[in-house]
């Protein structure tokens, strides 16, 4: 039994906080709702992360680092290496100080008698519960190499999807960083100058250019303002998402986002047949494996759904009919989990559905990150546009009355 720090809300939305020993962080949340109270955070104690300014500074344990050293100790029990011996040689050889210290804290439970699950498990901020699931599916059928390997090429197909994404918006952020900054620049600093021009010389000017001098001036003398009801939304925002209500209508309202609904789709489908299938091969039971896959899904539209399948299939239901109900399921999905279900394949057809989601999640980035490109520089030439034309009209027309 270990000793779990947690963090949550009640009903009524206050906080609550305390201490709870359990085996897992998995059983510590299930107790706290039976209790009628909302996780926040949960945290092995003597673990909880740094909060303020050391926070920001604080390097943690990438996703590409964790995959290097799941497939390091794949290969190294693949190779008759005993478990203590092979976490010992990765604990010397990490060139990484969080993860060097998570192996030595594991190697410490694993000569103290642990298996290496439950060790894992004592480390929820690193290892998840679908990772600490298979690996002691994997303890359990004697193949623990591969399900170690299974893990590590699943977790460096999601580091390569993240990489890809990022890499996709990097040049549309920084567009908009930039054309931002641009804008507040005119208007706070240029636009002023040349105000003082028009107003010397009793110009009149055309709406454009009042509009702008408008906008201009609110900028300057409310920013105060401004800058409130932006720290008030984040407040705001931050106080609602803590209902757990509200979360479940923010994602909803995601899915249905014109766009970027679709990919949200396709991403949390990718991640659900991946889990699931890996899950399932690595021999954890279904309706546990649906349990641990609806945790590790962060829609709670789709944890709500798979509440509901969980519960049919206890009742001697079947995936694929459970799934056909729900629209956020699409039809090839759900007959590819029927067409294995028959064939006594559904891990092999949900490895493949997870894979032909990702294909299609890693188009559709691409393919909106090229429209939005030209269209973000569309937006700045407009904008820049629409402040010179504001500020050439009255000159033109001075020019004009001049002559």
């Amino acid at each position: 039994m270990a000793t779990f720090s947690y963090s949550a809300y009640r009903k009524n939305g206050s906080p609550a906080s305390g201490t709870m020993e359990a085996e897992n962080q998995r059983e510590v949340a299930d107790r706290l709702r039976s209790d009628g109270l909302y996780p926040r955070e949960i945290v092995l104690q003597g673990m909880r992360p740094a909060g303020g300014l050391s926070a920001l500074f604080k390097r943690g344990i990438t996703l590409s680092e964790l995959s290097l050293m799941t497939r390091r100790l794949a290969t190294l029990l693949g190779s008759a290496v005993p478990l203590f011996e092979a976490i010992s040689t990765l604990h010397e050889q990490e060139e990484s100080p969080p993860l060097k210290a998570v192996l030595g804290r594991v190697r410490g439970r694993l000569a103290e008698g642990a298996d290496l699950a439950r060790a894992l498990a004592a480390e929820p901020a690193v290892f998840g519960e679908s990772y600490v699931s298979m690996v002691a599916a994997g303890e359990a059928s004697g193949a623990l190499e591969l399900v170690l390997e299974s893990l590590a090429e699943f977790l460096e197909d999601q580091q390569a999807v993240k990489t890809k994404v990022s890499s996709a918006l990097v040049y549309p952020a920084l567009m908009v960083i930039v054309g931002t900054g641009v804008m507040m620049f005119l208007l706070a600093f240029v636009i002023p100058r040349i105000v003082t021009i028009f107003a010397e010389n009793n110009a009149a000017l055309p709406f454009i250019t009042i509009a702008l001098i408008a906008v201009s001036t609110a900028l300057r003398r409310f920013w105060w303002l401004l800058l409130g009801l932006v720290i008030l939304a984040v407040w705001t925002f931050r106080k609602l998402d803590r209902q757990e209500p509200f979360r479940l209508k923010r994602d909803q309202l995601l899915l249905r986002l014109p766009l970027f609904g679709h990919l949200f789709q396709q991403l949390i489908l990718a991640r659900f047949a991946r889990v699931l299938g890996l899950l399932l091969n690595s021999g954890v039971p279904v309706i546990r494996a649906l349990e641990i896959t609806g945790a590790v899904t962060a829609n709670r539209e789709y944890q709500r759904i798979l509440k509901q399948v969980r519960e049919e299939l206890a009742e001697g239901g079947t995936l694929s009919g459970s799934l056909q109900a729900n629209p956020l399921f699409p039809p090839l999905l759900v007959h590819m989990i029927a067409v294995g279900e028959k064939g006594g394949e559904l891990e092999k057809m949900l490895g493949k559905a997870g894979h032909s989601f990702e294909r299609e999640f890693e188009t559709a980035v691409t393919r909106s990150t090229a429209l939005l490109e030209p269209l973000l520089v569309l937006g700045m030439g407009l904008s820049v546009g629409i402040v010179v034309v504001a500020v050439l009209l009255p000159i033109v027309e001075m020019n004009q009355l001049v002559k």
